[in-house]
């Protein structure tokens, strides 16, 4: 089956304060680039580049260095393919 629709990045929420440094992105290929911009707390809207990594095997992506999160805060994760 295909989705009608599909976001092209994938938002993280959190609640809690959270030390991220590894996060999994369903579907997408190892070797692809990823990058991460911090959510505007305010407005949801995506605001600076805080990093860039490679998706590994599973569409997981390990951090050079871990997230640190606050609460209500958050990332999006887009792939290359997705800019």
């Amino acid at each position: 089956m295909l989705p009608l629709y599909r976001d092209p990045h994938f938002t993280f929420r959190f609640a809690e304060d959270r030390l991220i440094d590894r996060f999994h992105l369903d579907g997408v290929e190892p070797g692809t680039s990823v990058s991460v911009f911090r959510i505007d707390p305010a407005t949801g809207d995506r605001s600076d580049l805080i990093a860039e990594a490679v998706a590994g095997a599973g569409g997981w992506v390990d951090l050079a260095e871990p997230l640190v999160v606050r609460p209500g805060g958050g990332f999006v994760a887009v792939p290359a393919a997705s800019r």
